[in-house]
């Protein structure tokens, strides 16, 4: 795959992450003013799990401490979130040096993370997310050091 496809193939997957958080901000908002605990308790009867079970009962209880206030924070911050991944997005698809950097460098950050979770509790999703993400990091630093005629100039 050439180093262009393969940074587009990246721009289209923060862009994904950044559509998806932005997915779950706005259904967040759409709590506001509505018995949160009542509807995670429809939401795990739905999913016909156990609500005395470990999990449901500490997603019930989370729900249970939500306010409006919360809930228009959290979407706030999904919002920023999902600006900062479309930008970067957007200056991957057009092989911007900037946001090659600020790709590896926000890659970078959770892999420490993810070598900690690994540790701690081994899945395949945990993984499969470290796989993802330290390639990503390797292929940003790969396209950085070896750009091969690249314009250096990151006009917009």
């Amino acid at each position: 795959m050439r180093l262009s496809s393969a940074l587009r193939t990246v721009a289209l997957l923060e862009a994904a992450k950044g559509a998806l958080v932005l997915l779950l901000g706005f259904g967040l908002l759409s709590l506001i003013h509505h018995d949160v605990q009542r509807v995670a308790e429809r939401l795990i009867a739905h999913a016909h799990l156990n609500p005395a079970a470990r999990y449901p009962r500490i997603f019930i209880d989370v729900t249970n401490q939500i306010t409006d206030a919360r809930l228009l924070l959290i979407a706030a911050g999904a919002g920023v979130y999902s600006l900062v991944r479309f930008i970067e997005g957007y200056g991957l698809w057009y092989a911007r040096r900037w946001a090659e950097w600020f790709a590896a460098l926000s890659g970078g950050i959770y892999v420490p993370f993810e070598l900690f979770e690994l540790y701690e509790r081994a899945t395949w999703l945990s993984l499969g997310a470290l796989m993802l993400n330290s390639t990503i990091v390797v292929f940003m630093l790969y396209s950085l050091f070896h750009a091969d005629g690249r314009k250096s100039a990151d006009a917009v």
